[in-house]
C-alpha cells in the first residue's frame, strides 16, 4: 500500500501518523507543498496519482486564505477526486477542515482558539472507536462537517473528529511529538506566542508530559483509520 502525505510547510511533517503508517508496511511519499513559506504562492503541485491513501496535514495557513489561492483549489480537488474515486483521506487540522470543505463543508474563524491538551466528547449516541485523549489542539478555525458525514467527536468549541465514507477527518493533532513541537516553537514568532498567551517553554513540557500516551492513542487512531475506514 502507498501512501502520498501532502505537508504544506516543512514543519508540518506527519510526526506519530507517519512512524504508524511505516510500521504498518505502508510506503510513504512525503510532499511539501510550500517549500518557502515567505512565498507561499510559490509551490510544488503533489503528486495525482499512483496512491492508495491519501493524507492531509496541518498548515500555518487557513483553507480561506487569499495568500494561498494559487494551490487551495487544486487541493481540495485532489482530495474530493480521492475520495469520490475509492481512495481514503486522512486530514488533520487543517486537512481536516479541507477535507470537509472538499466535500462540501465549510471552513471559518472559531470563537475560540484551542491551543494546548483536550478531551474530546463523543457524539451522542457514539461510541467513540479512538481514545478521548487529551489530545494535541492548536487551532484558529473550524470546520462543519460536509453533507453526509457523520459526527464522532467534538469539544465545547467545535466539531473535532468525522467520518464520511471511507474517509476521516480531525481537527486535533495526533501526529505531535517533542521533535515536532520543537520545529513549530523555531517557527513561531514571540509577537504570534505572545497574541495566544502561550510560551515555547510551556508548550514543550506539556507535549513532553503526554507525549508516550499520545504516540500510543495515535498509533490506534491510524489502525482504526487502516482496519475499519479505509477497508470498509
Amino acid at each position: 500500500m502507498k501512501a502520498l502525505i501532502v505537508s504544506h510547510e516543512a514543519g508540518t511533517k506527519p510526526g506519530f501518523v507517519g512512524d504508524r503508517l511505516v510500521e504498518r508496511s505502508v510506503t510513504c511519499h512525503s510532499h511539501v507543498m510550500v517549500p518557502d513559506t515567505s512565498l507561499p504562492d510559490q509551490f510544488e503541485p503533489p503528486p495525482q496519482n499512483g496512491f492508495d491513501l491519501l493524507v492531509i496535514m496541518g498548515s500555518y495557513w487557513s483553507v480561506y486564505e487569499d495568500v494561498i489561492s494559487a494551490w487551495i483549489g487544486d487541493e481540495l480537488d485532489l482530495i474530493r477526486r480521492s475520495h469520490e474515486g475509492g481512495t481514503p483521506v486522512l486530514g488533520i487540522c487543517f486537512g481536516g477542515q479541507a477535507l470537509a470543505a472538499a466535500l462540501g463543508g465549510s471552513v471559518e474563524l472559531s470563537p475560540e482558539t484551542e491551543i494546548g491538551w483536550y478531551e474530546i466528547a463523543p457524539a451522542d449516541g457514539t461510541e467513540l472507536p479512538i481514545s478521548t485523549g487529551p489530545w494535541m489542539e492548536w487551532h484558529h478555525d473550524r470546520f462543519a462537517l460536509p453533507p453526509g458525514a457523520e459526527l464522532l467527536a467534538s469539544t465545547e468549541a467545535c466539531p473535532q473528529l468525522f467520518r464520511v465514507g471511507r474517509s476521516v477527518g480531525t481537527q486535533f493533532h495526533p501526529e505531535i511529538s517533542v521533535e515536532l513541537a520543537s520545529h513549530w516553537m523555531r517557527e513561531s514568532s514571540d509577537s504570534y506566542l505572545d497574541s495566544c498567551g502561550v510560551t515555547r517553554e510551556a508548550i514543550l513540557a506539556d507535549v513532553a508530559r503526554n507525549e508516550t500516551a499520545n504516540r500510543r492513542n495515535c498509533f490506534d487512531l491510524v489502525d482504526w483509520f487502516l482496519d475499519d475506514v479505509a477497508r470498509s
